[in-house]
């Protein structure tokens, strides 16, 4: 495993209940070096909000564009960067890993399922998405941490066995991490001890801090494009008192 990656696989591990890794998710090298600067270890962008960075829906990015956001993100700080790549955008195993290395970053996100988030999509076949993953780590080796979205509870099928079952493939085929994202709190225990290896949990304003998060069973935590709204809710108040 390279150094950056090897890193970034050691900050999953040995993890006190309580005290999950967080991950903020920066959607341009200008909030990236903020998080940096704050004393996070690493960061995950969001593809959901370098998408509305750019301009675009989530979903919607370019491929190109998106390897190419990432890679200054990347490129702008000193910590390990991991990209969400949505679904691989329908390319070979051997070019993904080859474009998320040339950008710099030392993890992915994975989803299992076509579509943005917010609009229409489906599941893809879990034993297709299984051999996809394990293409991945075939081609990566040591040098991605792969981080497996299992996508049921977006999808409108809110089935812990299915959930269960899609995630063990997952891990069985070399994912370093498995993200249920959305999954409802109450089945958050039942992911932990049904789960081998790390679980990475979207933090949801309203919901439990990042450190409730943990001590429910979350290894990692990410805020998927929240941060962005966040900020862009502050800029908003900014630009209203400029009048």
């Amino acid at each position: 495993m390279t150094a950056g990656a090897e890193a970034f696989g050691a900050l999953h591990h040995g993890r006190a209940p309580g005290d999950p890794l967080v991950l903020p998710g920066p959607w341009d090298a200008a909030s990236a070096r903020v998080f940096e600067e704050a004393g996070f270890p690493a960061l995950a962008t969001p593809s959901a909000g370098v998408a509305a960075s750019l301009g675009y829906a989530d979903g919607a990015v370019p491929p190109r564009e998106m390897f190419e956001a990432v890679g200054r993100i990347a490129r702008a700080v000193s910590v390990p960067v991991s990209a969400d790549v949505e679904d691989g955008y329908g390319l070979p195993a051997r070019k993904l890993v080859g474009r998320l290395l040339d950008a710099g970053v030392v993890g992915c996100n994975l989803e299992d399922s076509r579509g943005g988030e917010d609009g229409a999509g489906a599941l893809k076949d879990p034993r297709e998405q299984a051999d996809f993953l394990a293409a991945v780590r075939d081609v990566a080796g040591g040098e991605l941490f792969i981080n497996a979205r299992v996508d049921t509870y977006i999808r409108g099928v809110a089935d812990l066995d299915e959930t269960l079952r899609r995630a063990r493939l997952y891990v069985e085929a070399g994912a370093d991490c498995v993200y249920v994202i959305k999954a409802p709190l109450d089945v958050i225990p039942a992911l932990r001890d049904g789960i081998e290896g790390p679980l990475n949990f979207v933090y949801l304003p309203g919901g439990p801090s990042p450190k409730g998060l943990g001590e429910l069973g979350a290894t990692r935590v990410t805020f998927g494009p929240g941060l962005l709204f966040r900020a862009m809710e502050a800029l908003r108040g900014v630009a209203e008192g400029l009048g």
